[in-house]
């Protein structure tokens, strides 16, 4: 009997040694849906698996969606902090969040428009704190997409800019295109959206006021995007934005980094982490690739004929 004692007691420990170790665990808090970010998260994904992360097998990824919701970014983050997961990888308005609710925990932004301008990092060389990542650079295309709008659009004189009045970086974007319509002789109507249900009020309100709409983009707008460009159709208004989902979405024409690229890059930053270097170390990257996206549908419904050598610039045209 004792000897059988002893093998019982034995079965606890050894039971304990079987157990697999945790699997490092990146917590995804991805701002819209798993539908409208499946590219990103397939480009994220493959990079790891490159890198030698393969999900469910050597790393973990703990999934959360915000649908567009701002208000879901801090419940989420503070999730993931419960979680005790190894790093968080997020984007835009989302990054705050997470930043607010740990200091410990390494957080990657695959895109951020002003990283240094919102207070996500102290410099684009050296981060500092538990934050690093990829700066989208929306603000500072923000020239560059009024020169295509108005390339495709010679006549325009007045604008207006749509962009959620709660998300610092599209306050700053609207900010920088303000400044840029008065160099260039522009009227600017500008529409700040906080929630969903501000979107068609906006348009009924910007009536006969504009002849083109520039979108800042974020969650909630991208959430929006096809009621945004909609409702921009029907008003005849042709707009400009920064991510190519919103050209897909019926939008006129789109110019900014491409966003599986980011993603893959952010999977590097991730690699990093886990293998031992801290944010604070980490510089922010710039894009380095840019796509110029424009739909020759959306032109024709509008009566636009789009400028050859626009055409010819294009990176994709969406027919």
């Amino acid at each position: 009997m004792p000897l059988l004692g002893g093998a019982t007691a034995a079965w606890p420990l050894a039971a304990r040694a079987q157990q697999p170790a945790k699997l490092p665990t990146i917590g995804f808090l991805g701002g819209t849906t798993p539908a409208t970010w499946s590219l990103f998260v397939a480009a994220f994904v493959q990079r790891l698996r490159e890198l030698g992360w393969i999900e469910g097998r050597t790393i973990a990824i703990e999934y959360r969606w915000a649908e567009g919701r701002g208000e879901r970014f801090a419940e989420i983050a503070a999730e993931f902090v419960r979680l005790n997961v190894d790093v968080i990888v997020t984007v835009g308005g989302a990054v705050l969040a997470a930043k607010q609710a740990t200091s410990l925990i390494p957080i990657v932004f695959a895109a951020a428009a002003d990283p240094v301008g919102s207070g996500l990092v102290a410099s684009l060389a050296r981060p500092g704190g538990n934050v690093t990542g990829l700066s989208s650079q929306f603000t500072d295309l923000a020239g560059k997409r009024l020169e295509l709008l108005r390339e495709m659009v010679p006549s325009l004189r007045r604008l207006a800019i749509m962009a959620n009045a709660g998300y610092p970086a599209a306050v700053l974007e609207m900010a920088e295109v303000q400044a840029t319509t008065r160099t260039l002789g522009l009227d600017v109507v500008t529409l700040e959206l906080r929630r969903a249900e501000d979107i068609a009020p906006a348009f009924e309100a910007l009536k006969g006021r504009a002849e083109a709409l520039y979108v800042c983009a974020e969650s909630l707008v991208t959430t929006n995007r096809v009621r945004i460009n909609t409702l921009a159709l029907a008003a005849r208004l042709p707009t400009m934005h920064s991510i190519r989902e919103y050209v897909e979405a019926g939008g006129l024409m789109s110019y900014g980094p491409n966003f599986p690229d980011l993603w893959r890059r952010a999977g590097d930053l991730v690699d990093k982490i886990l293998r031992g270097a801290k944010p604070a170390d980490i510089p922010v990257e710039q894009p380095t690739k840019f796509d110029l996206i424009i739909n020759l549908t959306t032109a024709k419904a509008l009566g636009l004929d789009v400028p050859p050598t626009l055409l010819a610039r294009a990176d994709e045209v969406i027919e």
